[in-house]
């Protein structure tokens, strides 16, 4: 019998079969690793950066073929599946450009010395455990960056997409990317821990919901290893008095719906001020109801299915939930008939604390519909979570949105006005449970290198 088995969450049928590798495996895997490192260290960053471009290159060989098996192994949008790889693409295109400047020393003059020099050096093998939601675009966040540094990568995907894992490795192998610096593992979580506490392992980073943070994150610190832990959100997305009510819907909606609802990084909760409330409810509630769910690969579905059926049951009874606390459907809500792990467009109202729908990380279509008195009162209840990975908010005054922004807003990243699901340039991270640690914007290139001081007398 098979460790893992890849199921279709459109149709229910089974897609493959892996194995967990051996001890033995991994150990010797982790070997190679280590002395790919050795030698990838001593490469200057040009040729590093040179040869990063190759492994974008050749990403887009391979372009329809990992777009469709990620479209088939976690439902996703045929469409977003090909975006998520041009985004994939364009970090290494900017690691490649970026990452020279980023990594040169830093020469300080100081008056007790001929100079002080800072400079950064990789440290060895980062270990990554990813989610399914983006099985490409998570994998290139952490590895493009810890390759342009001089470190080697291990990968340990989510089960239910082990063959993009696999994949992803075998594009980075025909790059000209030496193949030990970058390694897909296929491991059970004992083995993961395991790995944690290997003395060649020097970095540890997931991706994950904050239950697994927890756990990750406590391993790491008991082998005393650097950990970046992104560990989702419930995100708010706040409509002040004076926004265009247009934008703000459609911004809204497609920042909820994107990719399934199962991002990270998406509008959760609505916060709309009691002035503009009854006419944003109105618009979005319409938007919802004519969104169709149907097959990622159909041009005409707005949704695909959830990754898994029992991440659906999950979503719906934190939306049962929510109800049996207060919280009224306005829209969706209802389980389909049929086969696949679909789930509709939801929006909630009467939303309060102590309800999952508050309180929680709703990882699905289903958004949160919450009325403010007032500015005041739609910061406070953005804050009022115990996450903190992104937020937005809509108002016609720039200025005084990113003044909120800025100021007030408990968040890693926020948006005016608009969405975007992640920029190569700025920096993607979070605050409270949402984790700690940023990848992107120069920022992830060094998490994991030797911030190091040259005195020279």
């Amino acid at each position: 019998m098979s460790d893992i088995t890849t199921i279709n969450p459109t149709t229910g049928e089974e897609i493959s079969n892996y194995n967990y590798m051996s001890n033995d495996e991994v150990n010797k895997i982790v070997d190679a690793s280590h002395n790919a490192f050795l030698e990838w260290r001593t490469v200057s960053h040009e040729e590093r950066g040179r040869i990063i471009k190759s492994i974008g290159d050749k990403l887009m060989e391979y372009k329809e073929e990992l777009a469709k098996l990620m479209t088939e192994e976690r439902g996703k949008l045929y469409s977003q599946s090909m975006q998520e790889i041009d985004l994939c693409k364009a970090i290494c295109d900017y690691t490649a450009e970026n990452g020279v400047a980023s990594l040169a020393d830093d020469v300080r003059d100081i008056e007790s010395m001929k100079k002080g020099l800072v400079t950064y050096q990789p440290i060895g093998i980062i270990y990554g455990m990813q989610p399914w939601n983006f099985p490409a675009y998570q994998v290139f966040r952490y590895t493009i960056a810890n390759l342009m540094a001089g470190n080697s990568v291990l990968l340990k995907h989510a089960s239910n997409v082990t063959g993009s894992g696999l994949l992803i490795e075998k594009i980075l192998h025909e790059s000209e990317l030496p193949s030990d610096l970058f390694r897909t593992i296929i491991i059970d979580h004992d083995q993961s821990e395991a790995l944690i506490g290997n003395d060649k392992v020097r970095g540890v980073t997931l991706t994950g919901s904050d239950k697994a943070g927890v756990i990750v994150g406590q391993q790491a610190a008991k082998a005393i290893k650097k950990a970046v832990l992104e560990l989702g959100s419930n995100d708010a997305f706040i409509v002040l008095e004076d926004a265009d009510i247009e934008t703000a819907v459609e911004t809204c909606t497609q920042a909820r719906l994107i990719n399934n609802g199962e991002t990270c990084v998406a509008a959760k909760r609505f916060i709309v001020v009691d002035s503009v409330y009854d006419e944003f409810r109105k618009r979005i509630v319409e938007k919802f109801e004519g969104t169709k769910a149907g097959d990622p690969m159909d041009d005409s579905s707005d949704i695909g299915p959830l990754a898994r059926a029992d991440l659906r049951e999950q979503l719906h009874e934190q939306v049962e939930q929510s109800v049996a606390k207060g919280a009224t459907i306005a829209v969706g809500g209802k389980v389909p008939e049929g086969k696949g792990s679909f789930y509709p467009a939801t929006i909630l109202e009467n939303v309060e604390k102590g309800q999952p729908a508050y309180d929680d990380e709703l990882f699905g279509p289903v958004a949160s519909l919450i009325r403010a008195k007032d500015e005041d009162d739609a910061m406070r209840i953005a804050n009022d979570s115990r996450y903190g990975l992104g937020g937005a908010i809509f108002s016609k005054d720039e200025e005084k949105a990113v003044r909120l922004a800025r100021e007030q807003f408990d968040t890693g990243m926020v948006y005016i006005n608009g969405y975007g699901l992640a920029n190569p340039a700025l920096p993607f991270g979070g605050v409270k449970n949402s984790g700690y640690g940023r990848e992107h914007g120069g920022f992830g290139i060094k998490e994991f290198v030797n911030i190091k001081a040259v005195h020279v007398f």
